[in-house]
């Protein structure tokens, strides 16, 4: 008679063992594994931010400070020793009854009618060049890199060029208004009297332009052909097209690209400094120009910081209401 032997039953690990086992899948990442898995992207950040600190953060800080003291050449070396003015600076840069407060606010003038000239005809001649590049034709990639040179070139080389082609006697501009087509009496001064401003005007238009182009290039990259097509068989002219189509296809590009181009050029220090010098005539007497001179040329660093932190809350007010206003217009629009 043979007999039946049973395997012995081997038993399951007790609740504890089956709980270390869960906790050792559970366990939480070693430190390694969060720092690249969370903090990584704030590890790359750094080096950006702390740039961001040391080029615009810190002084701008020091130049607030800065403008609450009576910093001269006489302190320059150790300027934490000049006096405490509080606000006295600031007085005196928006006292326009007196000489230097005067000459601000005529800077501050000049510059705005800079501004608004620069930025319309900038936008005015990017939205047709680029409204003119939109078709297809032979040549067209060439006179796109044409159109872009301008703002490829390095600033002041550029800059320089005009300055010797806007000379009287041996420049460029007499030699072809004067000379060539005979339109003046005599070669004119472009660099100092009233004439100053239209070659600032002209330089500034010609640098900033190409910028305009392109980005309203690529806005009108995204506005469907079919619209056009569809608005053609209806009987739209070109204008009515623009009108219709395209100029509201582009409100939100223009919105960013007019308020960059504002900033950019209210702020311009290179292209008024590379073709004047630190002595720009009154009538190109940018705001820019105006606050370097009353910081280093006459060496009164208090009261030329306390006009660059006025031009700041001036740039910062301007901006919060132009966002506010397009941000209403744009809800507006949609609601329609």
């Amino acid at each position: 008679m043979t007999s039946t032997v049973t395997p012995p039953v081997q038993k399951s690990g007790s609740g504890a063992d089956q709980g270390g086992g869960d906790a050792r899948r559970r366990r939480l990442p070693r430190l390694p594994d969060r720092v690249r898995q969370g903090g990584l992207p704030y590890l790359l950040l750094l080096p950006a931010v702390l740039l961001e600190l040391l080029v615009h953060i810190v002084p701008m800080v020091i130049g607030i400070v800065m403008s609450f003291r009576e910093l001269t050449q006489f302190y320059i070396n150790n300027w934490g020793k000049a006096p405490w003015r509080a606000f006295d600076n600031y007085k005196i840069a928006v006292d326009f009854d007196a000489p230097l407060g005067e000459a601000l606010l005529h800077s501050f003038y000049v510059t705005c009618v800079f501004t608004v000239i620069t930025v319309g005809l900038s936008w005015l001649f990017g939205m047709a060049a680029a409204v003119m590049l939109q078709e297809n034709f032979r040549g067209r990639g060439l006179l796109r890199g044409i159109f872009l040179t301008p703002y490829a070139l390095p600033v002041y080389a550029a800059v320089i060029t005009w300055a010797f082609m806007f000379q009287r006697d041996n420049g460029m501009i007499n030699h072809v208004l004067h000379d060539q087509l005979g339109l003046t009496d005599e070669p004119s001064f472009w660099l100092i009297g009233d004439n100053s401003f239209i070659a600032l005007v002209v330089v500034a238009v010609w640098k900033s332009w190409p910028f305009a182009f392109l980005m309203l290039m690529a806005g009108l990259q995204n506005i469907p052909r079919e619209l056009y097509e569809a608005a053609s068989i209806d009987g739209a002219g070109v204008w009515q097209q623009i009108r219709k189509i395209t100029l509201p296809s582009l409100r939100p590009v223009n919105q960013v690209l007019v308020l960059v181009l504002f900033l950019w050029t209210f702020n311009d220090f290179n292209t008024p400094y590379v073709l004047f010098g630190d002595s720009a005539p009154e009538a190109a007497d940018l705001i820019s120009i105006h606050i370097y001179q009353s910081s280093f040329v006459t060496w009164n660093f208090g009261t030329g910081s306390a006009m660059s932190v006025l031009l700041l809350l001036f740039l910062l007010l301007v901006t919060a209401v132009y966002l506010v206003a397009t941000s209403r217009g744009r809800k507006g629009s949609g609601a329609v």
